[in-house]
């Protein structure tokens, strides 16, 4: 059996999943609610890293319950986690102060101080984007506010590596894992010295650097004795949530694309070649399966406004009581483009893609004479469809080639009308799988501990549930989709 870890803002899920037939035997999450997230100040948000670890192990104990095989089974271990936090820990490995997670955005005007001057060619040319929001500048936040904690700093490491920490008792984080923090300098192959010298890092605070794929570390006696699992087990894989969501859905070589349509949407690729998008739209990283000598790059799109837009039609626009399903009929009887409505979904804050501005959602071409509520329902799910078109025009523009999207058969790949559309604007054949974050860090330790020997083996039961091939009458959404881009450029 192998056991992956998914560490989530919201909770810990855990996933046991049988070697030969893929299948999963037992899944849990923990807590039951979702996970607190402290707020001391506006755009701050930060957890106590060991409630990650209190959760795993709960949840551990509700997969050994439904299980019908023992954990003594277990032969390997995977770790897939909530990506850009930032866990500051000493020489004993407690940590010094709450994690600041990824949705914490204090740290934005010394990401923002730092791109303008080192410049923006520099950063984008060896970093691949601006260091922003992310781990480096989080960082500097807690050097130059909280000094005292500074000094005490060891080693500084992402939410999985500190999971990874108590579970075998070594200090390490992966490439891709500090690329995401903005701390690997692409063009020199080595964690990003002049960035750490312009903050006044010591180059030695990151952890060991390990491979994604490898034994990273083996579970300790304690641990052993305390979880139940076979002491000397490996943990042999760990990713962040976006690469590792395209690694579930076997989205490793360029050109392929892993998309979800939770309460945002993110649209990850997969890109053979070193590129950045010079107007720092999306955000590149290095992927699970990239190496010194193998590129291969992960293209992350996030719009804010596509679930949630959604779900607020569902709450304040569509009959009282209907379901998305419901919803879906209603919609489905209204002609494509929505005769002539459009809705631009950006209205849950600034939009990364649209250069952080942020424009709001809102309605355009409406007629009091024909529209009807599901028009505007239809109009929503066409605009999302379009939003992610609208982002993946940006990868293309950077080298990817989009021939198939593939997504896990949930939130708003529910939707026929928004699969059908967004199929038809991007020309690209949609896969629906039965897979998601845990099960994907299992059959990544699968890998990396050698129980599989590649990808193709580990992911060859992974169910394919439904095909979305763009329908043959693309004209009236491309017109509608044309119609939405000009809405925008007004904006």
């Amino acid at each position: 059996m192998l056991l992956g870890f998914d560490v989530g803002s919201s909770s810990v899920k855990v996933s046991l999943v049988d070697v030969k037939t893929g299948r999963t035997l037992a899944s849990a999450f923990s807590p039951d609610k979702e996970a607190p997230i402290k707020a001391q100040k506006a755009g701050w948000a930060e957890q106590d890293p060991e409630s990650w670890w209190q959760y795993a192990k709960q949840a551990l104990c509700k997969v050994a319950e439904q299980s019908s095989k023992p954990l003594s089974e277990v032969k390997a271990i995977g770790i897939s986690y909530q990506m850009h936090g930032l866990v500051c820990v000493d020489k004993d490995g407690k940590p010094l102060r709450d994690a600041i997670i990824w949705c914490d955005s204090r740290a934005v005007p010394y990401g923002e101080e730092a791109f303008n001057s080192l410049g923006e060619e520099k950063c984008l040319s060896h970093l691949l984007n601006s260091p922003g929001n992310f781990t480096a500048a989080k960082l500097a936040w807690v050097k130059e506010n909280e000094p005292e904690i500074y000094n005490n700093i060891y080693k500084v490491m992402l939410p999985g590596d500190y999971l990874a920490l108590k579970l075998t008792g070594k200090m390490t984080t992966t490439v891709s894992g500090l690329s995401e923090g903005m701390m690997w300098d692409f063009k020199e192959k080595k964690p990003a010295e002049f960035l750490f010298d312009h903050y006044g890092f010591r180059h030695d605070i990151i952890a060991d650097i390990v491979p994604t794929f490898a034994v990273q570390g083996k579970v300790s006696a304690e641990v052993a004795t305390e979880l139940g699992i076979p002491e000397g087990t490996p943990v042999s894989y760990r990713g962040g949530d976006q690469p590792n969501n395209a690694l579930s859905l076997n989205v490793l070589e360029p050109g392929e694309i892993a998309a979800t349509g939770g309460t945002s949407g993110v649209v990850y690729g997969v890109l053979g070649e070193v590129n950045y998008d010079p107007k720092s739209r999306v955000n590149t990283f290095a992927h699970v399966n990239y190496t010194e000598d193998k590129t291969r790059l992960g293209v992350l799109l996030c719009i804010n406004g596509t679930g949630i837009l959604n779900a607020w039609i569902k709450r304040t626009v569509a009959p009282e009581g209907i379901s998305y399903a419901e919803m879906n009929d209603l919609a489905e009887g209204v002609p494509v483009g929505a005769e002539g409505l459009s809705v631009i979904p950006f209205g849950n804050g600034a939009e990364r893609v649209l250069e952080n501005r942020n424009p709001g959602a809102s309605l355009h071409g409406i007629n009091f004479n024909i529209h009807t509520k599901a028009h505007v329902i239809r109009a929503a799910q066409e605009g999302i469809a379009f939003s992610f078109a609208y982002g993946m025009e940006i990868m293309q523009q950077m080298g990817m080639d989009i021939k198939t999207i593939k997504a896990g058969h949930a939130n708003l790949f529910l939707s026929p009308l928004f699969r059908r559309t967004l199929a038809a604007v991007t020309g690209a054949t949609i896969e629906l799988y039965e897979t998601d974050g845990s099960v994907g860090a299992a059959k990544g330790a699968g890998i990396g501990s050698g129980i599989y020997k590649d990808s193709s083996e580990a992911f060859a039961t992974l169910r394919l549930i439904e095909t979305e091939k763009p329908v043959a009458g693309t004209k009236p959404y491309k017109e509608a989709y044309e119609r939405w881009k000009k809405e925008m450029k007004n904006l």
